[in-house]
């Protein structure tokens, strides 16, 4: 039988935040060893050949959320990472004919296109929003307060930190408090429909609110996700969406090449199977994983960066946890409403509203197929009635506009964030029976917009919400690994009393987007867990 391997500490899953924080572990001393599943890494941010000569990032498919601080730590730009703004921020092509374009130095003039009024609001509207996505910066690199019992020490800390924060919130004025309260329980229309009142700029800003969000945008706590959306200030830029050149999978091996040089082994291949959990500790104890290969490694700290329910429905003994933890989290919720396509172009789209095949401005922006905050909501009753929207929502990023790696010369890739499916369809079929006919449904919804799309189109890749949960473990396709509402963020993310990035049995610890701050390419929870982790083997 082959000897156990020892290692400090283990860190299953090597998505961006697995290797994030596999690399600030090593630099602190500890042997680390990631095991990933698929014969890469990166999680669903990668780069993929998914037509000959033709190459996207397959799943997460731009970059605005990604820590500076991370990206400084690990030096991610000396390991070949390049950043490159889009030339607009967003397209939203009309079915009437007009559009609405929104960049720097032209967003108020193109909104007084459709309201005079709205476009004299925009102003005060951003430095609002602003000013709470300021406050939300400010704790994305910190532990949560967390519920504790049965240690005073502990619980003194933990409302020290509560205090600090309170603090913050009251720094922001009333009116500031106000716009908290807001955009932490609102829905995206309600918040907006109390700004503006034309449909395309409502249209657009709402778009953040349903993204990845199996929701209307008039569920409550749909504006929180509008927020989540604005944190990002990669290069300084806030709330500014990107490409990496070489597509998301740049991001991923320039953190794998930084974890490697800081001593970090890196084993593809190597899905795990089990957690092993050491019951004769009092409480139980993780002390290493088997692989699906039957390979086993043992180390003082396990280190998870699944989807906490993969993680605790599949890989730990029921047994070996707290009843009422598992009860708790087999009611984690998720489900992103997403279908990801990837298509091989011929030529650029041609926008009826703004004609054009030669690269225009338009065509490197985000484009937003959904002309209001009603078309939006339709889709999401649609999707829970039929399994997916009658008319869906569409956006379209055509990354080779600002890369030409990715494609051969005068071709292009696009990817198609397509909304909204029903992660489990109404009637118990499979998607595999569906997610062709709903793909040409999408294809179709483009052509509508740009009548050139559909006939350019040499070669297509479509995932299902059943395709992104076999190939990238995102359960129910859900993209943040858990909804992003009140039940399930900050110090209740995954659960209150594990807020701090550690489970419920000793040596487990969490560092993926189902622990704060929650989903997105951000690096911040491997950031803060390994932080977590390091500060318990100084204890020792």
């Amino acid at each position: 039988m082959a000897e156990t391997v020892e290692y400090d500490a283990i860190v299953i899953g090597g998505g961006h935040n697995g290797l994030v924080c596999a690399a600030y572990l090593a630099a602190g001393g500890l042997k680390t060893l990631v095991l990933e599943r698929r014969p890469i890494v990166g999680g669903a941010a990668v780069t993929e050949e998914f037509w000959p000569g033709f190459r996207n990032s397959v799943a997460s498919y731009t970059v605005s959320l990604l820590n500076q601080k991370v990206v400084n730590d690990l030096d991610l730009a000396g390991y070949g990472l390049r950043i490159v703004d889009r030339t607009l921020q967003n397209f939203l092509p009309l079915p009437d004919g007009r559009y609405l374009k929104i960049g720097a130095g032209q967003t108020q003039a193109e909104v007084a296109k459709f309201s005079v009024k709205d476009a004299g609001r925009l102003e005060a509207y951003y430095a609002r929003l602003e000013r709470v996505a300021d406050l939300l910066r400010g704790v994305i690199l910190e532990t949560p307060p967390n519920l504790v019992q049965g240690n005073a020490l502990a619980g003194l800390t933990e409302m020290l930190k509560a205090g600090k924060l309170a603090n913050r919130a009251r720094k922001l004025g009333l009116e500031g408090q106000r716009d908290l309260l807001d955009l932490f329980t609102a829905s995206a229309g309600d918040y907006l429909d109390g700004w503006f009142e034309s449909d395309p700029i409502k249209a657009v800003l709402g778009f953040d609110g349903i993204v990845g969000n199996y929701a209307s945008p008039y569920t409550p706590g749909s504006a929180y996700v509008l927020l989540h959306h604005c944190f990002g200030a990669l290069n300084g830029k806030k709330g500014v969406w990107s490409h990496a050149i070489g597509g998301m999978g740049a991001i991923t091996q320039a953190m794998a090449k930084a974890a490697t040089a800081r001593g970090v082994d890196i084993r593809t291949s190597s899905g795990v199977r089990e957690v092993i959990v050491d019951t004769k500790v009092p409480g139980g104890k993780a002390v290493g994983v088997v692989t699906e290969n039957g390979e086993s490694f043992r180390a003082k700290a396990i280190v998870s960066n699944l989807n906490p329910k993969l993680l605790y429905r599949d890989l730990i003994d029921a047994a070996a946890l707290p009843a009422e933890f598992r009860t708790r989290i087999e009611q984690w919720r998720g489900g992103s409403g997403t279908m990801r396509m990837n298509v091989a172009l011929s030529e650029l789209p041609d926008f009826t509203c703004l004609p054009g095949r030669e690269l225009a401005p338009h065509h490197t922006s985000g484009i937003i197929l959904a002309p209001s905050l009603d078309y939006m909501e339709q889709a999401y009753f649609d999707a829970r009635s039929f399994g997916w929207s009658r008319h869906p929502i569409v956006e379209m990023v055509i990354s080779s506009t600002m890369d030409d790696t990715l494609a051969p010369k005068g071709q292009h890739v696009a990817s198609l964030f397509c909304q909204h499916v029903a992660p489990q369809l109404p009637d118990g079929s499979s998607w595999d029976r569906h997610k062709d006919q709903v793909a040409d449904l999408m294809i179709e919804t483009v052509d509508k917009y740009a009548p050139n799309f559909k006939a350019s189109i040499l070669g297509r890749q479509v995932l299902s919400p059943l395709d992104l949960e076999r190939t990238f473990g995102l359960i129910d396709g859900d993209i943040f690994h858990g909804k992003l509402d009140l039940r399930q963020i900050f110090s209740a993310r995954p659960m209150l009393g594990h807020a701090d990035y550690r489970g419920p049995l000793k040596g487990l610890y969490m560092c993926g987007s189902g622990t704060h701050p929650g989903g997105g390419v951000t690096g911040a929870p491997g950031h803060n867990a390994a932080r977590e982790i390091l500060k318990d083997f100084r204890r020792v």
